[in-house]
């Protein structure tokens, strides 16, 4: 179908005339574009007319596309995977083999469609992938990233010129512009890939998925530019070179120059006019959108590869909100999810491994792909090793940066559609990439485990810290709200001389228009992009540490990243800083008259993946302390105790707060009227020695009292319960219990929050209205030992 036909409606004809001398002809051209439908005349097939064609097109493929997927996935395999595969089924080499089906359901000149729709989405998500990039990051990246980000591109991009050389006589001439373009693009590192693997394989905040981020930014912008520099070189070598390079030069510095002085001013002027703390205008998204297809106009006519106009463009948008974060969150789910993937599949369905004929020059191909792949992994993995890195991390590095993904297929059908390269030659490669992707996943997968870095690390927890030594305590915060409730509790644990305080104070802030999650060191003078909202959290521990000056150090940071991951942030500073305790902000919010507010299935989320992962104790702090009653200089406090490792490490925690003379401590014993049910006999012997403890220094401190209930069974637990609300500012309480425990048989049936246990579940109910804070402590978890 030519470029310039007119389409209509089929009960309309099109009419050309024809210029010159034929004045009285025309040409009639009848396109179907929509179907009149079960109740419209005729019995024309509805799959001849092109918009129900189509629609049935992206439901068969991603219909398919995700039901491979769900297949695969228990494999740990990722998506692009499904995508080929689904293509290389729609193609020639499975559905091909039916021609009637193929030719109804996926007609050649239905092809243009498909390909248009798979270039827009494949625009955009370049674009996106450019917002999420941050250049200044690579002004901050480390000796270790650097050396490995540059070597990875230098040594493969030297070994490719140097196997091209000696190869050159003996390749075919006409494959020869193949031999070539296929050892080009396997030297790319297109960040956007890795950091999407890094995603899928839930690794992005590990340590080694720092190292690859920032490695994969510095070789991602140093391969771009050494394919400029080598592709000025190539056209050096032609007659009439000056003018070329000239000419090439100076049209794509207008592009650039066009990029700086008009687009990245206009970033600037929306961000202007978008009030703080408020998205970008529908306006302003639909003219950075009409900005992506102008740069791809210019970008086409200075001759570059259409992607990087929208590249560079996206790389002059200030990443972060709001500009960039609004970009995201109102494209991403379309072009990421729906039309970028249409691409890839779009390229397997071209895809034929049936007819095969000249496998002289696809065994060349598949020898070039295998030695850009040694030297890639060699590249990496020898200065990775020799920067320290452990030889396990090394090797998962070095295939998860040497991934292929979407960027890799886009330039295989660039070069494809401009004849580079066969159709037996592009079948080998969109193959290829399927291999390695596989391959890529399963290596990492099978070679890096983030949970093994916490083996051996015992004993981080309030029960083994002696009360005359410092307690390590890691504060986690979403709002300043959140804030004012943890400085309220750590005023609670008695920081003092005998026993100071040490709180290391985590801010944290979803990653939104950026692809490179951070964790900023405010004792290094670095400052956070997360706004006011940050700033005040950072005062408000700051005075604290004033007001306790001696007693309490504070070390404040903030981590962006996206939600699902943000446990692992809190996790490696609760590794790194050796703290006995991780206190984490509750899900719900309520206001001054005691309704809820807030319920964040997100950060219930991240809570939850806390308490699986934590180097040590953790406590969930209920906080109602907006629900104010009768001001007092007391601070009243009960701990619940049942029995067991949790209750006991509430208990540790309550003990440590009653040496202030301000708190007093209510320790409340639910005995069972069997007294030899429940706990096993070595619990029982810990329980006691504890519970001794207690009692003995409760015989030396006013502000201890120790009493006992018995209970028969969960209800009666229940009512003591909720009778202890009204009495006190905060009660603790153990997370875990036996299921056999007496005291609470019956209430595991009622809980809805399986994170705060039964008790804690009864006191966190959303309709309670009472001014009790709460505390759910967690003893370290074994099984990250």
């Amino acid at each position: 179908m030519d470029d310039g036909i007119a389409i209509v409606e089929p009960i309309r004809d099109t009419r050309i005339e024809l210029p010159g001398n034929v004045t009285n002809d025309f040409c009639y051209i009848d396109i179907g574009l929509h179907s009149p439908g079960i109740w419209g005349s005729g019995t024309e097939n509805f799959l001849k007319f092109v918009l129900p064609r189509l629609q049935l097109q992206l439901v068969v493929i991603f219909t398919l596309t995700q039901s491979i997927h769900l297949l695969l996935r228990r494999f740990h395999l990722p998506r692009i995977v499904s995508e080929i595969l689904a293509g290389i089924i729609l193609g020639p080499t499975i559905l091909g083999q039916f021609p009637d089906v193929q030719s109804t359901l996926f007609p050649q000149e239905g092809d243009v469609y498909l390909d248009l729709l798979s270039k827009i989405g494949y625009i955009f998500f370049i674009f996106l992938s450019g917002v999420k990039m941050d250049p200044r990051t690579v002004l901050r990246t480390g000796i270790k990233a650097w050396t490995i980000g540059v070597l990875s591109v230098t040594v493969p991009v030297t070994g490719g010129l140097i196997i091209s050389i000696l190869n050159q006589q003996k390749v075919h001439r006409y494959r020869w512009p193949a031999y070539k373009t296929i050892v080009g693009i396997q030297n790319l590192f297109p960040f956007p890939v890795i950091a999407s693997m890094l995603v899928d394989l839930k690794i992005m905040n590990s340590e080694l998925g720092r190292l690859a981020l920032a490695s994969a930014l510095i070789s991602d912008l140093v391969s771009n530019l050494t394919a400029t520099i080598i592709s000025y070189g190539r056209i050096g070598l032609m007659g009439f070179a000056k003018v070329l390079i000239m000419h090439s030069a100076f049209l794509t510095l207008g592009l650039i120059l066009f990029i700086l002085f008009v687009a990245r001013p206009l970033c600037l002027w929306i961000i202007q006019r978008t009030p703080e703390g408020k998205p970008v205008s529908r306006f302003h998204i639909i003219l950075m959108s009409v900005l992506v297809l102008v740069v791809v106009l210019l970008t086409d006519n200075v001759g570059l590869n259409y992607q990087y106009g929208p590249f560079l463009l996206g790389l002059a948008v200030p990443d972060g909100p709001p500009l960039g974060a609004t970009l995201e969150d109102r494209l991403e789910t379309l072009i990421s999810g729906l039309l970028a993937p249409l691409l890839v599949t779009y390229c397997g369905m071209n895809v034929n491994l049936v007819e095969l004929y000249d496998l002289k020059f696809i065994a060349v191909v598949w020898l070039i792909l295998a030695i850009c792949l040694a030297m890639k992994l060699a590249a990496i993995f020898i200065p990775a090793y020799f920067c320290k890195v452990p030889v396990k991390d090394a090797v998962a590095l070095a295939f998860c940066m040497s991934a292929q993904g979407v960027v890799q297929m886009s330039f295989y059908y660039y070069n494809a559609v401009n004849q580079t390269f066969d159709g037996e030659t592009f079948s080998m490669l969109t193959t290829s990439v399927l291999i390695q992707a596989a391959a890529a996943n399963l290596v990492v997968k099978s070679m890096y485990d983030y949970s093994r870095m916490y083996t051996g690390y015992q004993k981080r927890d309030i029960q083994h810290t002696s009360p005359n030594s410092e307690l390590r305590v890691l504060s986690c915060a979403h709002r300043v709200d959140d804030v004012l409730a943890a400085k309220k509790l750590l005023e609670a644990s008695f920081p003092s001389k005998e026993s100071p305080l040490a709180v290391y104070a985590l801010h944290l802030v979803e990653l939104a228009g950026r692809a490179h999650p951070q964790l900023i060191d405010h004792q290094l003078g670095q400052k956070s992009s997360g706004g006011t909202r940050t700033q005040k959290m950072i005062e408000v521990l700051f005075m604290f540490e004033q007001q306790y000056l001696g007693f309490v150090t504070v070390q404040q940071f903030t981590a962006m990243s996206l939600t699902k991951f943000m446990h692992h942030d809190i996790c490696t500073v609760a590794f790194n800083k050796l703290a006995s305790l991780i206190l984490l902000p509750f899900h719900r919010k309520w206001n001054h008259q005691g309704k809820m507010i807030l319920d964040s299935s997100s950060l219930r989320a991240i809570n939850c993946d806390v308490l699986d992962m934590a180097p040590c104790s953790v406590a969930i702090l209920v906080d109602r302390h907006k629900i104010r009653r009768n001001a007092s200089s007391t601070y009243n406090v009960s701990v619940a105790f049942f029995g067991g490792t949790d209750d006991r490490e509430a208990l540790a925690y309550g003990r440590r707060m009653a040496l202030s003379p301000g708190v007093h401590l209510t320790v409340v014993r639910f005995v069972p009227w069997d007294i030899y049910a429940g706990d096993s006999q070595w619990d029982a012997v810990l329980d006691a020695e504890i519970l001794k403890d207690t009692r003995m220094q409760g015989a030396h401190q006013e502000n201890i009292v120790y009493r006992e209930e018995r209970v028969k069974d969960g209800a009666e637990t229940a009512l003591l319960i909720h009778a202890m609300e009204e009495a006190f500012d905060l009660i603790m309480v153990g997370r875990r219990h036996k299921d056999d425990t007496p005291q609470l048989l019956g209430l595991s049936e009622w809980n809805d929050l399986p994170e705060l246990g039964p008790v804690g579940d009864m006191l966190a109910a959303a309709d309670l209205s009472t001014p009790v804070s709460v505390l759910v402590v967690q003893h370290q978890n074994v099984k990250a030992l």
